[in-house]
């Protein structure tokens, strides 16, 4: 078979109908060979002798979708000068669409030989094919039909947390051959879940391909998060139900059901770091293209790699050819397989121009220009390991950032820990003082209790300590800072009392994360209260510890209608979330504040007040009779008024209803001492005066719409 010159775009392999161009790029490399393999893994290789700027090309007559390939790249093995090239090991393509089979973690699939800690300066000549994944040619066509994206507005965007294969492994009315899979997340039952929930969009955690380190395996576990990235272009494969090769076609399929339904499809993407680690990591793609190129090395060593991830590697976003993968690889989800946004997982580390985290680096200005990514949503992990790593509230306009101190705040509210109202108070309003100096809305604020990393919300009611002995680490890992409060015992308990208690707390934190200013993001299986046993870091753990228990749906029916009534509450009142800040300041000469707060006596909150550590109770007044957000087509936009009473102390607590310009009656919305009546017509039926009295019982929360 012969090879022609091809061309050096796009990078990849790209199917025309009659063959494949393939084109890849490394700057330090002398020579690339392209290894085809056949049903027999027979192996065919055709030199690239094409180079455009680095970039190594041909195109091959005949081969089409299918088709099974890797590189290998000749050039320098300089460990000390950062190269470590090794034509013995067959390379993934870094922009493969698709790719197929699991690492068998034999020393073949390392550039070095087994040995001491200087082992990664010797050189493994051994053939890695039979033991690496490969990369494959796709058929790009599919029906998409009449999907667009949805854009749903900031303001109204509830998200859902949740993963591929632990959603739907479990799922009673999925059919058993698809449990686990993209088509899963595409049935029916799942969808219709999420709708009931109010959700309108659902955040995946990774589906880029990824690996399961050796280490993991090592111990009989596997990858289950999937934050190991090794192909920035293809869906993990073995999340499809089909053959090989067809996981393009399935996920878009899912994406297409999940529009129809009416939900947002947010990917948690890793450009960080890549799963091959660093100097004693394998080679399996990046490493053996350019590692030189690829990866930030130590500046006074190039043996080593700086690490700004805690995985052994950072990739290296200075270099022009990088930023252009991540470029490339996010216009690819948005383009064609029709995402609708982004979580970048740990994106402080691609925010270092040198070392220091930089606001505006040319990882930002690429993107705030660019008239594909920059019309998506963009949610930063405003944080990685390194020093100053830690930006939350740092990051330019355009972007949302999962708020982590709006987490720790709410979390030690509840379980009364001291600290200050005003800081509360902050987090509720949807942290002014993170987002509004720049010209941000409340809706870069991205509000959240639980995650996949860290306990769930029942686990942050039923544990004191984490509990990770099935990690194989001995409990060393994991966050031992959790925030979390087990109410008197540890793990389960059959103390009514504690249930109870346990179970009102869990209302409290949904009721604050849903009447919060910003964005709230659900933790997935939090509405039916699923629980981990207390691990705390279930990366490892694919299996009935991650895994969704859809059985608990019927013992916890009243968590998942609270979170039902509840999510549906704010959807239909735009005084919780709205786009513009709380002035705090009346509206056209009413002489009624767009919000005001309250002491238990009815009086307004003084300067001292705000800063009593032991101060666990406030009324907070949201006016909604005339709001700064215009509807749609510019109309005034109002709502009912409300009066938020927060009691998170030890004991009940008597408030009094303010008197005056603020309302004369009140009913009862919302109370998470009585969660089957949220929002209902019985509850509406309580009525309090102003100056009535109304006593919460110990951590509680009650909501109350003015009547007149």
């Amino acid at each position: 078979m012969e090879i022609w010159p091809g061309r050096p775009s796009p990078l990849g392999a790209t199917w025309n109908g009659e063959g494949t161009n393939f084109a890849v790029f490394s700057e330090h490399g002398t020579h690339v060979e392209l290894c085809l393999f056949d049903e027999h893994n027979n192996q065919s290789i055709y030199n690239l002798t094409e180079v455009t700027n680095h970039v190594w090309h041909g195109y091959v007559p005949g081969i089409g979708p299918g088709q099974r390939y890797g590189f290998r790249v000749h050039g320098p093995f300089e460990p000390e000068k950062g190269h470590r090239f090794n034509p013995s090991k067959l390379l993934i393509d870094p922009y493969a669409k698709a790719i197929e089979g699991a690492v068998d973690w034999s020393e073949q699939t390392f550039g070095y030989i087994w040995g001491d800690d200087e082992a990664d300066l010797s050189y493994n000549e051994s053939d890695n094919a039979p033991f690496v994944p490969k990369s494959i040619v796709i058929d790009p066509t599919f029906d998409w039909g009449n999907d667009r994206p949805l854009r749903t507005p900031w303001h109204r965007t509830v998200i859902y947390e949740t993963h591929v294969r632990g959603f739907t492994k479990l799922h009673p009315a999925i059919p058993p051959d698809i449990q686990g899979t993209y088509s899963a997340l595409a049935h029916p039952a799942a969808i219709e879940h999420m709708q009931l929930l109010g959700v309108t969009a659902v955040e995946l955690m990774p589906v880029h391909h990824f690996i399961t380190p050796k280490f993991v395996l090592d111990k009989g576990l596997r990858n289950y998060w999937g934050y190991d990235t090794i192909g920035f272009f293809a869906p993990y494969s073995e999340y499809a139900q089909g053959r090989s090769g067809q996981q393009v076609a399935e996920f878009k399929n899912m994406v297409k059901a999940l529009h129809e339904g009416g939900i947002e499809v947010i990917l948690d993407v890793v450009y960080n770091h890549t799963g091959e680690g660093n100097e004693m990591g394998p080679t399996l793609c990046f490493r053996g293209l350019d590692n030189a190129a690829y990866y930030r090395l130590m500046p006074d060593d190039s043996r080593y790699y700086l690490d700004f991830t805690g995985t052994g590697n950072s990739l290296n976003v200075v270099h022009p050819q990088v930023l252009k993968l991540i470029m490339d690889s996010l216009r690819y989800w948005v383009l064609e397989m029709h995402i609708d946004g982004f979580r970048f997982d740990l994106a402080s580390a691609l925010a270092r121009e040198l070392y220091d985290v930089d606001r505006l680096s040319a990882f930002f200005d690429i993107i705030h220009q660019d008239p594909v990514l920059s019309e998506v949503k963009l949610i930063a992990e405003p944080w990685d390991v390194g020093m100053g790593g830690y930006q939350v509230g740092n990051f330019p306009p355009g972007w949302s950032e999962w708020n982590g101190k709006y987490r720790d705040t709410v979390r030690d509210y509840w379980r009364g820990e001291p600290a200050t109202l005003s800081e509360f108070a902050l987090r509720l309003t949807g942290s002014p003082d993170l987002y509004q100096a720049d010209g941000r809305t409340p809706a870069a604020s991205i509000n959240f209790i639980t995650a996949h990393d860290g306990f769930t919300l029942h686990d942050l009611v039923s544990y004191n300590e984490k509990h990770n002995e099935d990690n194989g680490e001995d409990s060393n890992d994991g966050e031992s800072h959790n925030r979390s409060w087990n109410h008197g015992v540890e793990g389960p308990t059959d103390d009514p009392k504690i249930i109870a208690l346990r179970e009102r707390q869990k209302r409290n934190f949904i009721t604050t994360l849903a009447l919060s200013q910003g964005v709230p993001m659900l933790l997935g299986g939090d509405e039916i209260s699923r629980t981990q046993g207390g691990n705390n870091n279930a990366y490892c753990q694919d299996n009935e510890i991650s895994w969704f228990d859809w059985s608990l749906v019927d013992e916890n029916l009243p968590q998942l209608g609270f979170t039902r009534r509840l999510m549906d509450f704010r959807q239909r009142h735009p005084a919780f979330r709205r786009r513009k800040w709380f002035m705090g300041r009346e509206f056209h000469g009413t002489g009624v504040e767009d919000m005001a707060w309250f002491d238990t006596d009815g009086t307004e909150m003084t300067e001292e007040q705000w800063n009593e550590g032991f101060a666990k109770s406030v009324a907070v007044f949201i006016n909604g009779d005339e709001m700064p957000d215009p509807g749609p087509r510019g109309e005034i936009v109002t709502d009912d008024s409300f009066l938020m009473l927060f009691n998170a102390h030890s004991e009940s607590l008597e408030f009094t209803i303010p008197e005056g310009r603020w309302g004369t009656s009140w009913e009862v919305a919302i109370d998470t001492d009585r969660p089957f009546l949220t929002d209902s017509e019985e509850l509406s039926s309580i009525r309090y005066p102003a100056g009535g009295k109304i006593e919460l019982v110990d951590r509680s929360l009650v909501v109350l719409r003015r009547v007149e």
